[in-house]
Formats: structure tokens, C-alpha cells, sequence
């Protein structure tokens, strides 16, 4: 990896799977939430790293915005 340690590879990649965990989890507890099928399979099958999740949570959940 052209001088990069292995170790500091594996830690961001680390960090970016719990990233994409806590956002599409929280993406797919508050789509079901609200009955928004599409949404839910959207976030359940695309892998974003929580861009998707982040971007539902946001600009298109019903009711109140945010976490």
C-alpha cells in the first residue's frame, strides 16, 4: 500500500464498518418505524458507509428530523 502499515489500513477500515453499522442501523429501526418498505430494502441491501442511512434520517423521515 505503497508505505502505508497494514495496522493503520485495518484500523480505518475498522472504523468505517462501525460507521456503516450504528448509521443503516439506525436508518432501517427508523424506516420500519415508520412503514417505509422502500426505504428499508434501499438501506438493507446498498452498502453507502451511512451515506444513505444518513441522508433518510435527515431530508426524508417522517415526523421529527434527526437522531
Amino acid at each position: 500500500m505503497y508505505g502505508a502499515s497494514p495496522e493503520l489500513f485495518y484500523g480505518l477500515l475498522i472504523l468505517a464498518v462501525l460507521w456503516d453499522i450504528f448509521w443503516t442501523g439506525i436508518g432501517l429501526w427508523k424506516s420500519a418505524r415508520n412503514d417505509q418498505k422502500y426505504w428499508f430494502l434501499a438501506m438493507l441491501i446498498l452498502s453507502t458507509v451511512g451515506i444513505l442511512p444518513i441522508i433518510y434520517i435527515y431530508a426524508y423521515q417522517k415526523g421529527k428530523k434527526g437522531i
